[in-house]
């Protein structure tokens, strides 16, 4: 799988198109001109998501009213043309020039992001984590993203009636209104519980600490009912805590039990990263992770997806810029970006390099090989 082509339309500063090799992809330039923006647009067309906002459409350009990208993925043989439209209230998402739901449109191109704001996989809260573990799972088993929606609309529904009873005068009332929302909490929380522990087996046995680091990093799946009961009963687990905390969820306004409290422990030599981990241990657990997540859709697809790093050197130092570049050589198509000319300079030879001025993006490494043959 690679992006052979961008373009972008009204979105942020860009301007113009760009073309990718498949393999390394080295995009530089002045702060300000738009080198992030390039890869935020990449993401954005495989994920329909922002890894530098949660509201895409902040990347409208001002003054106008919507923003549309383009691009051309190959896959094999198999070559699709996906658009993304951005509007102040909406996201359309077309496939080979037809509207297609995003649930269809999601998969026909994939992207891994290593950027400052990821590092609160390791470093934030539980959330972020959780949020990580999704976007892989989707990734290998598009069926779960229904699943997961599922389980937060019924979630949300179940948090108003909550709201609700706690304001109420008499809020026994609310009992029998609960008890169907807990029912399908109990099918799609199972699901979820079961999907994310699988998913995270997968990643240890695809983890490689080596690369980097001496320490040993492991990632264990952390249910919030663990010490609870039977884990190996999830359901009637599950059922039975719902049960027993409603009257608390109840008073307090808010659900208590379910998978969206878990957390994905990280851990490096035994002990939670997130305590005692130095920034470089960190940084390095990120990468191993996202190396990993490549290599469960590899083992899944038998393809990368693509993976971008923003703001290469700020992240990594030169060493584990070398380790990692040389790690993806012949796997994933990568694109990254830098403020250093010189990290361009030193991969020219093996990668295509990208100058961006002004948000206009410049394949460079083509100018030189035009005048080379001149």
């Amino acid at each position: 799988m690679h992006l052979q082509r961008i373009e972008a339309i009204q979105f942020r500063n860009l301007s113009g198109a760009v073309e990718f090799a498949p393999g390394l992809n080295v995009v530089y330039g002045q702060n300000a001109q738009g080198k992030s923006s390039w890869l935020e647009a990449v993401y954005l067309l495989a994920t329909t998501k922002s890894f530098r906002t949660s509201h895409p459409k902040e990347a409208v350009a001002h003054q106008t009213r919507e923003a549309i990208l383009r691009g051309t993925v190959v896959r094999g043989n198999l070559t699709k043309d996906l658009q993304l439209l951005l509007t102040d209230n909406t996201k359309q998402t077309f496939v080979n020039g037809k509207r297609e739901a995003v649930v269809r449109y999601l998969g026909n191109l994939d992207a891994i992001a290593f950027t400052a704001d990821e590092m609160q996989i390791v470093r934030g809260a539980p959330d972020a984590r959780r949020r990580f573990l999704d976007r892989g799972i989707f990734g290998v088993l598009p069926s779960y993203l229904g699943a997961l929606n599922e389980y937060n609309r019924v979630l949300k529904q179940k948090n108003a009636l909550l709201r609700e009873a706690s304001d109420a005068e008499n809020p026994a009332k609310y009992l029998d209104l609960l008890q169907p929302w807990n029912d399908q909490l109990v099918v799609l929380g199972t699901e979820i519980h079961q999907a994310r522990a699988r998913y995270t087996a997968q990643l240890n046995s695809h983890l490689r600490p080596e690369l980097f680091q001496a320490e040993q990093i492991t990632v264990r799946y952390k249910s919030s009912l663990e010490g609870r009961g039977d884990l190996g009963d999830y359901p009637a687990l599950l059922r039975e805590r719902l049960a027993l905390r409603l009257k608390n969820e109840m008073a307090l306004g808010y659900s208590l039990v379910g998978p969206h409290r878990d957390d994905l422990e990280i851990l490096c030599d035994g002990y939670e990263i997130a305590k005692f981990g130095s920034s470089g241990q960190q940084r390095s657990a990120l990468l191993i992770l996202d190396l990993a997540q490549l290599s469960v859709y590899y083992q899944a697809f038998e393809e990368y997806p693509i993976f971008l790093i923003d703001d290469l050197d700020a992240e990594l130092d030169r060493n584990r810029i070398g380790i990692l570049l040389d790690y993806l050589d012949g796997k994933a198509q990568t694109i990254v970006s830098t403020s250093k000319q010189t990290i361009a300079d030193r991969y020219r030879q093996r990668a295509a390099t990208i100058l961006v001025e002004g948000g206009t993006a410049t394949r460079d490494d083509k100018l030189s090989a035009e005048k080379a043959q001149m």
